[in-house]
């Protein structure tokens, strides 16, 4: 869920939205989401300063407190 949720918002903000790839690789107490871009898009989807991922960081963060699992976000070049 929180992984489509990810793939969702980075094809509405990518220029190219078929390049966009998530991937969820979990562990006991995190679970991380790998965001695979096209290079072009990797500076929109992390924004100035790291505001959009930070943001995205934030509302996700929300989740931690229904599951009580941490996830975290890399924005990695296809």
């Amino acid at each position: 869920m929180i992984a489509d949720f990810v793939a969702q918002f980075a094809r509405l903000i990518a220029s190219k939205p078929d390049d966009i790839r998530v991937e969820v690789q979990e562990g006991d107490k995190i679970i991380e989401i790998v965001l695979y871009a096209n290079q072009a898009d990797i500076g929109k989807l992390i924004g100035k300063s790291g505001k959009m991922i930070g943001a995205l960081k934030i509302i996700i963060s929300g989740c931690k407190a229904k599951d009580g699992v941490s996830y975290r976000i890399n924005v990695e070049p296809v």
